[in-house]
């Protein structure tokens, strides 16, 4: 059953600690310098982009919807005093966006920051253009940030390119009830969780959505704390982590992963 008790703390989160939720209000309840890694994947504001649904005479609507959610506005600068609070000084930040949101994240996390950067993934597979008017949307932008004395690993020049090749997320990985239209593919997440954290550390996602991060996270030997608002997320969310704990730990028992309000 799911644990409703008033929250543990982190250092007892083990192996993930899952938190139902506004996380505005949520992260005020992680302690400082606590998180080795934010791997997140927040709003994009592409609502006012969106052309909707086209209508196929030969087959079902083409869904080309923007989820509610992403319409609200979301400011980066918001955000930036509690990520940076919880955050420990080696620590690093990815955060998924769009090519409209790009310059605000850099205008307010480029001056607290040692370092910002970005990586491109590139969608081997990206949803076809059916009026072949523009470029494919093939690319998406992970805003990465970091101080001096962080954690990186790379192994040959090579392996340090800021690009990532993977396939959307689709198959049995994706998610179908509830479906979440950004679900983003392990294989993506996994290289951010290798190349910003070690085995143990504890890797914070404020925007959990259905829990890929979560599950990368302990797939990767790493501790997780996600933060999710709407409930069908979560409950998805606990599902795919608890199998994640459980293929990790053979010996974890069923419903290990604490879930609060």
């Amino acid at each position: 059953m799911v644990d409703l008790a008033p929250a543990p703390s982190i250092e007892e989160a083990e192996p993930a600690t899952l938190w139902q939720g506004d996380s505005r209000e949520l992260l005020t309840g992680i302690p400082d310098a606590s998180v080795d890694l934010i791997c997140t994947d927040p709003p994009y504001n592409l609502g006012a982009y969106s052309t909707g649904n086209i209508a196929m005479s030969w087959r079902k609507d083409f869904n080309n919807d923007v989820a509610a959610w992403d319409q609200l506005p979301f400011d980066p600068g918001a955000w930036l005093a509690e990520l940076r609070r919880v955050l420990k000084p080696t620590g690093t930040l990815f955060a998924f966006t769009s090519y409209n949101l790009l310059g605000r994240w850099h205008e307010a996390f480029d001056p607290v920051f040692d370092t910002f950067q970005f990586v491109v993934w590139h969608k081997t597979n990206p949803p076809p253009k059916l009026r072949r008017a523009g470029f494919l949307n093939s690319c998406e932008l992970i805003v990465a940030c970091w101080d001096k004395g962080h954690t990186w690993h790379f192994g040959r020049q090579r392996d340090m390119h800021n690009f990532i090749e993977a396939p959307i997320c689709g198959g049995n990985e994706r998610v179908k009830d509830p479906v979440h239209p950004t679900q983003k593919p392990l294989r993506v997440l996994r290289q951010l969780v290798e190349w910003g954290s070690n085995p143990g550390d504890l890797v914070l996602d404020p925007f959990m959505g259905v829990g890929s991060t979560g599950v990368a996270a302990l797939e990767l030997g790493r501790r997780f704390v996600g933060i999710e608002l709407e409930e069908a997320y979560v409950a998805a969310a606990r599902r795919r982590i608890e199998a994640a704990a459980a293929a990790a730990a053979p010996t974890a028992a069923a419903g290990s992963i604490p879930l609060t309000r």
